[in-house]
């Protein structure tokens, strides 16, 4: 047990000498715990520049102008009878989308018509494209109500009963787990988890592979090893207490659901990546190859987590493959810990991979580093004959 804890602190002492393990294992995580979440503390996209094509003229449209000055989400630069003039303006990205008022609106409308109101927004900027789309639906959905209940009050009915008739059923939207419902809230939790896991594969992959590029001699796998992936595995304890206790708190996203579980549940999670990056460290036994291979695995990894797509509707193969990858089942784990104070039986299934992922990166950790070792065997010297 000495000679294990003795390990243990040398891997830990070795990690943060080395200029890229520290980098990795301590630098990093605090440099994304700012960096990354910086650009979305607002949360919301809000007072987009819009323009309103108007070719009617007439007080309902001059209403949906003030509708739309009075809006959070837009922002009126100017009011136009060319549309021409306003997509000139979209393509120099002045505004981000217009409103076209069409010639008659009022008449159509006063005859009980309906009306389309095209809204025109670039299309390759969703965030915005999403804004300017559904400010104009506030603004023209108000606007339309209130036609409409001047028009039934102008039929006899009594005020309270016309709006009754417009709208028999309200709609009242809580969100529960994101109540600002910014996108930071929604995006970096999840985020946070694959940068734990890929800052802790490419440090612990980095370090196991200097080291056989420095030393060929074979060494006892359980004892010796052991204690190292545990350091590994502790640095990304580290590195996930630093991102769901002080960042998340900091920013104030959802955090300190379900703290017990949480915990327990980062134990197989660390262990597993610092298991797979001991086994990438062994089979590749080069430093700069280790770091090259895990660069470009990020992306995809993000698309299979489930927070930007969801994985309900990606392919089945996908989504087996996904339960290969700690961060994946971490995402969907730690999101419903942390954000949305779950219990452990409600996670069963997803502790059950972490801890079945756990298992197996520790036996294809002891594999590759048994096929390392033996590789590193030095070979018996010839004998020539005697002359």
């Amino acid at each position: 047990m000495r000679t294990w804890l003795a390990t243990l602190a040398q891997t830990w002492r070795a990690a943060l000498t080395d200029k890229g393990t520290l980098l990795m294992f301590i630098v990093a995580p605090v440099l994304y715990a700012f960096f990354y979440p910086w650009p979305y503390t607002t949360q919301e996209l809000r007072r987009v520049p819009v323009a309103i094509v108007d070719l009617d003229h007439s007080n309902i449209a001059r209403q949906i102008g003030r509708f739309t000055q009075a809006s959070p989400r837009l922002d009126l630069r100017f009011v136009t009878a060319s549309e021409a003039e306003a997509r000139r303006a979209l393509a120099r990205r002045e505004i981000e989308g217009y409103v076209l008022l069409p010639a008659d609106m009022k008449r159509e409308i006063l005859r009980g018509q309906g009306v389309v109101l095209p809204v025109l927004a670039d299309g390759a900027y969703f965030l915005i494209n999403k804004v300017v789309l559904s400010g104009f639906g506030e603004v023209i959905g108000t606007v339309s109500a209130g036609a409409e209940l001047r028009q039934l009050q102008a039929r006899g009915a009594p005020k309270q009963q016309a709006a009754l008739n417009r709208s028999p059923l309200n709609l009242s939207m809580v969100p529960l787990f994101n109540p600002t419902e910014g996108y930071g809230s929604y995006v970096v939790p999840a985020v946070a988890v694959l940068i734990i896991q890929q800052l802790l594969l490419m440090g612990s992959a980095m370090w196991v592979g200097t080291w056989f590029e420095t030393r060929r001699s074979p060494e006892p796998l359980l004892g010796v090893w052991s204690a190292r992936t545990a350091a590994f595995a502790s640095l990304g304890l580290l590195s996930a207490a630093w991102f769901f206790g002080p960042v998340f708190r900091f920013f104030d996203y959802g955090y300190g659901g379900n703290v017990g579980a949480a915990a327990l549940l980062l134990l197989p999670f660390c262990w597993g990546i610092a298991a797979l990056g001991v086994a990438l460290g062994a089979l590749l036994a080069d430093r700069e190859r280790a770091l090259q291979a895990l660069l470009c695995s990020s992306l995809p990894m993000a698309f299979l987590s489930g927070f930007s797509w969801p994985r309900e509707a990606l392919p089945a193969a996908l989504v087996t493959a996904g339960d290969f990858i700690p961060a994946v089942v971490g995402i969907q784990t730690f999101l419903r810990l942390n954000q949305m104070g779950a219990t452990l039986a409600e996670v069963r299934p997803f502790a059950e991979l972490l801890l079945l992922q756990a298992l197996a990166y520790s036996v294809l950790a002891a594999g590759a580093l048994s096929w390392r070792a033996r590789r590193a065997d030095p070979q018996p010297a010839k004998t020539s004959p005697a002359p």
